[in-house]
């Protein structure tokens, strides 16, 4: 680490002196990222930043300390640093293999729950499970629920069973692009699907580029997923079903209305802040 102190530090200076190398590298929220690694690394609670600031960290954790806010600096995403976060009510590894579960993301789950409440012992699909996050979360939320998981990537999967394991929780997992193989019928279809225009490659901030770019781009407009994925899923739902998708707030209105002109009854759904992120639709009844 070029600027790494060299005399020791102190707990509060290592997070001042963390929090600055940060910042000088452009990461979006230096001071957070900084007290999460520092705590993290050190393997201190919340307190330990009033209790024991001012105590010199020992030589072996501080180059500890200094090598993960170097590859943070360098721009790993704070996850694949971490190992493991918290999510949705669940424990999730995180690494490379899958995209990074967003917060946002939450919302969605939030959203399956919600489509799911009056239904009992529901059927689940998650389409392009990643980490295993939404499945999981509806899960662990419905044990009453059959939950299917499935993705293209064997690494995913791989990354996913181990949360399902990680969390004690019983899922079934296929790989397969979308729902090939799968006949359903299935009470839910959700999926945080490819959604990024093509055209976005250019400028992705540097932790999106450690996620994997088979999760992360589909088409000119983002939508080159979403579209196959609804017309595979509407010979999968029974009546009242429903599809439930998260998309890009700039392609979600525009997918949404392309599901009404092919007869399902589509709505676009905020996210918490107020983005036209997420798209809910059932198919018509036959007239």
């Amino acid at each position: 680490m070029s600027d790494s102190p060299t005399p020791p530090l102190t707990l509060r200076a290592w997070l001042l002196h963390a929090a600055h190398l940060l910042q000088e590298a452009g990461v979006p929220s230096p001071e957070t990222d900084a007290r999460v690694l520092v705590l993290h690394t050190l393997g201190l609670n919340a307190s330990a930043l009033l209790t024991q600031g001012g105590e010199v960290v020992p030589g072996a954790e501080a180059e500890r300390l200094a090598e993960i806010i170097e590859r943070r600096a360098a721009r790993v995403p704070l996850q694949h640093l971490l190992g493991e976060v918290e999510w949705g009510g669940v424990r999730l590894r995180t690494d490379a293999r899958a995209l990074v579960p967003r917060p946002e993301t939450e919302w969605l789950l939030h959203l399956a729950l919600e489509a799911l409440r009056s239904v009992p012992t529901p059927r689940v699909l998650d389409v392009g499970t990643g980490t295993g996050a939404l499945a999981l979360g509806v899960r662990a939320a419905r044990p009453d629920a059959t939950v299917t998981a499935t993705d293209l990537s064997p690494g995913a999967l791989t990354l996913a069973r181990e949360n399902a394991a990680l969390n004690g929780v019983d899922l079934t997992f296929v790989e397969g692009s979308l729902l090939a193989g799968l006949p359903g019928p299935f009470d839910l279809i959700v999926s945080n699907p490819p959604y990024l225009p093509e055209g976005d490659r250019a400028d992705a901030d540097p932790e999106v580029r450690h996620d994997p770019e088979l999760a992360l781009y589909a088409g000119a407009d983002g939508l080159a997923v979403a579209r196959p994925l609804a017309a595979q899923a509407g010979a999968t739902l029974p009546p009242g079903g429903v599809l439930l998708l998260e998309l890009d707030p700039r392609n979600a209105p525009q997918f949404a209305a392309e599901l009404r002109a092919e007869g399902w009854r589509a709505e676009v759904l905020p996210d918490l802040a107020g983005r036209e992120r997420f798209v809910r639709a059932r198919q018509s009844p036959p007239s």
